[in-house]
């Protein structure tokens, strides 16, 4: 998606860092313009090749799953490779952004500021809000995030995720449950106390606005941690009953027990604070409707099988 933008705005220098394997998901590469694709592993012996060639990193590459059990695959591929890029571009004077995660956050008390002088006081849930916390606290410590800008992705859904599985966002998975059974399922609220089910609140962003803002730090010279959210807190039964409309349906809801792998390890509240992106960014930070963003993925993008 950000190749796309990018390619609207007239960018068509790009290097693809990628490992593309045997699944479809080179299909997202098509009718794009770039320079080439190179593997994950072969991207340093590329780059002291051509150390000059490149002006800008964007690093959105992670394992992101929030359920995955293996702490040493998350800190090599998440950590380690994320430092030696910072590393790179920071010895060279090159632009860097890369992802963080909303997920460093935890479950929400310590609220939802891009403060970097607060980094240290998260608590993430998982091991891959950890791994991303890592990162955050080591250019922190190196001094990067006075140039370097890391972006904190809260709900982020779109075309060209169906290669994600159970990483993808709620609605594929919520088409395809339509599409299936004509019902969708929702977890039922492991915090009933402060939540009914169905009416745990996430900050839902498309795609499209998500990438917007990332080109946009690459317009400025900006440092530091920033929120990529739509700042509006939106539930689980909205977002469901946005794709039983776009698809011109009733809504049919049902509520099913949280699996055992997510109870303590799920955010059921987040909501971005935006003054900051919005400061750095301006009307770049501004984001489409909830119901227009479903509408559009859905209608435009899966029923037609359409990537963007």
């Amino acid at each position: 998606a950000l190749i796309r933008y990018l390619n609207e705005q007239g960018f068509e220098k790009i290097i693809v860092v990628d490992d593309l394997g045997t699944d479809e998901k080179w299909k997202n590469l098509l009718g794009k313009k770039l320079a080439d694709v190179i593997g994950v592993q072969q991207l340093f012996p590329w780059l002291e090749r051509h150390p000059k060639e490149v002006s800008s990193f964007v690093h959105l590459g992670a394992n992101s799953s929030t359920t995955e059990r293996d702490a040493d695959l998350l800190l090599e591929n998440n950590y380690r490779y994320t430092k030696r890029l910072a590393d790179f571009s920071c010895h060279h004077g090159l632009r860097f952004i890369y992802a963080s995660s909303a997920a460093t956050y935890g479950n929400g008390s310590l609220g939802f500021l891009d403060d970097e002088s607060e980094l240290e006081t998260l608590r993430p849930l998982n091991m891959y809000g950890f791994s991303k916390q890592l990162f955050d606290l080591y250019a922190k410590q190196r001094g990067y995030l006075k140039s370097i800008v890391g972006l904190k992705y809260f709900n982020v859904f779109g075309p060209n995720e169906w290669h994600k599985g159970r990483m993808s966002s709620v609605v594929l998975k919520f088409v395809d449950q339509i599409e299936q059974r004509g019902f969708v399922e929702l977890f039922e609220s492991s915090e009933p106390e402060r939540f009914r089910d169905g009416e745990q609140i996430r900050d839902f962003l498309y795609v499209k606005d998500a990438v917007k803002m990332t080109a946009a730090f690459l317009e400025n010279e900006v440092g530091g941690i920033y929120n990529v959210g739509s700042g509006k807190e939106q539930t689980w039964k909205e977002i469901a009953s946005a794709t039983f409309t776009s698809m011109g349906l009733k809504p049919d809801i049902r509520f099913i027990p949280m699996p055992d792998d997510l109870i303590g390890k799920y955010q059921n509240y987040t909501c971005a604070k935006m003054e900051k992106t919005r400061g750095a960014i301006g009307e770049k930070a501004k984001t489409e409707e909830l119901g227009v963003t479903v509408a559009d993925y859905v209608q435009n993008h899966l029923l037609k099988e359409t990537p963007w």
